[in-house]
């Protein structure tokens, strides 16, 4: 997942076919909602209306959230419609759970609705196709607007490929201008080198260009400058793309502050409108697994008060949101409580587990009391997993950075855990790898990385892979 996505607003001069794709999935939606009432001789009542207009925000909110990390992949159908299907799920999920507690559920069509749901994704997948083959169409026979990419780096490179890949934009690269031999620009190396710096000025004055992308790291400000007065005199539009790569992004975005434009370099993902999904989420899941499974929790706690010597519930310092101390509950699967400045990570065959407890560490059930902390707001479900106090202050010095994993709360499951990173870290190795997935996390979290997450923690919990 790449590390160096940016929230900027589009190029103002874009096509106006690129803005009727964010609203081509709402418009599918309510579409097909109407031709279906139609078919079935159902009145679009007051009540149809109230769905359209909720299913019109939840698909517009859907669609900044998931479709955004949409893409063609290169022309893989299959990958796209799975795409699709995918937020179409995550759409019935939310449309049946507003549903079903307001009440408003009961008042709908039963045929209406189950058709709606099924109809609507192969839609979407075929509305999608004829807007690409229309912008595909517009862009061989139409005129484009000629671009030029100051910096043959890999953010220039990335720019001109999403400009190949997005017909839409009505774009056309004509080349890159670089002061670097050729030797050392970026790959691939069949790249239309037109000049250097100092030549663009000429170029887009004889070829006519309409936009360009300049390309940079911010130690080139002065040559930056000089290049803006070159360009005066032309007509071009011009916009910078700054190359900070090297930075390492986590969330980066521009911003102000006092009305002073400012860059986000590292931030937490959960700000604003993504701070409320995420904590609704949890609360609603936790709830559900605390209110379906207490059976099992009262069951689990019995069995451990009865068959060794200790508490129910192993509390243990952890770090939480911003490295503050929090309390993690969990069913107490050793003999020992350890929670000082020494933990020793329990491994294959530890003599502190308990029988009782290896079976609920190779379940995960000992995790269970950790919903409480979701409730309560020191976690999440889905988060780079605690660790314990003495293992951050062990590998805050050894791993680089390390602590930004706690710019998000702790979660129950996390990214590092579905890929394989799961029980044990008995080397700095491994716990790097770790740390770098908990950090790849925060650069690239949706809500649909959330669903994932929580779809293929079910799988590796069921295969009981390095629970110890």
């Amino acid at each position: 997942m790449s590390s160096e996505r940016m929230h900027v607003t589009s190029v103002s001069d874009i096509p106006l076919l690129s803005y009727f794709k964010r609203v081509l999935d709402p418009l599918v939606i309510l579409g097909t909602l109407v031709l279906l009432t139609s078919l079935y001789r159902e009145p679009f009542s007051g009540h149809y209306l109230v769905l359209a207009i909720i299913a019109f925000f939840v698909a517009a909110f859907l669609h900044e959230q998931i479709g955004a990390h949409r893409h063609w992949r290169s022309g893989r159908l299959l990958a796209f419609a799975r795409d699709i299907f995918f937020g179409w799920a995550v759409f019935v999920a939310i449309i049946a759970l507003i549903g079903y507690a307001t009440g408003f559920a009961y008042q709908y069509s039963a045929p209406v609705i189950g058709w709606w749901f099924i109809v609507t994704p192969f839609a979407l997948v075929a509305a999608h196709l004829a807007l690409r083959r229309y912008a595909a169409k517009l862009h061989r026979g139409g005129p484009l607007r000629s671009v030029v990419i100051v910096g043959a780096n890999q953010t220039g490179l990335k720019l001109a490929k999403r400009i190949a890949d997005s017909p839409d934009r009505m774009m056309e690269v004509r080349g890159f201008f670089d002061d670097r031999a050729s030797v050392r620009l970026a790959p691939p190396t069949q790249i239309a080198l037109l000049g250097k710096m100092a030549d663009i000025g000429a170029y887009v004055r004889e070829a006519g260009i309409n936009v360009i992308f300049i390309s940079q790291p911010m130690s080139a400000q002065p040559r930056v400058r000089q290049l803006l007065d070159e360009l005066q005199d032309t007509t071009a539009s011009i916009y910078f793309l700054p190359d900070m790569v090297t930075f390492n992004l986590m969330q980066a975005r521009f911003d102000e502050v006092g009305g002073m434009p400012v860059v986000a370099i590292c931030e937490t993902p959960f700000s604003g409108v993504n701070s409320l999904v995420k904590r609704a989420s949890d609360i609603v899941i936790a709830a559900l697994v605390l209110l379906l499974l207490s059976p099992v929790m009262l069951g689990i706690a019995a069995a451990v008060k009865l068959t060794s010597a200790g508490p129910v519930i192993f509390r243990q310092r952890r770090y939480g949101l911003n490295g503050e101390d929090i309390v993690v509950y969990k069913f107490r699967s050793m003999a020992v409580c350890e929670d000082g400045d020494r933990v020793t990570q329990a491994r294959q065959g530890d003599v502190r587990v308990t029988r009782l407890g290896a079976v609920l560490r190779r379940t995960s059930l000992d995790e269970l009391p950790q919903f409480i902390n979701v409730l309560e707001g020191s976690m999440s479900i889905v988060g780079p997993r605690p660790h314990a106090v003495a293992h951050n202050e062990q590998y805050r010095g050894l791993i680089k950075g390390y602590m930004l994993r706690h710019k998000v709360k702790p979660g129950i499951t996390g990214w590092a855990q579905v890929n394989g990173l799961r029980g044990e870290t008995d080397t700095l190795d491994k716990m790097a790898a770790r740390v770098e997935f908990d950090l790849d996390y925060l650069r690239s979290w949706s809500l649909s990385l959330d669903l994932w997450i929580i779809l293929r923690t079910v799988k590796v919990v069921l295969g009981r892979h390095n629970a110890y």
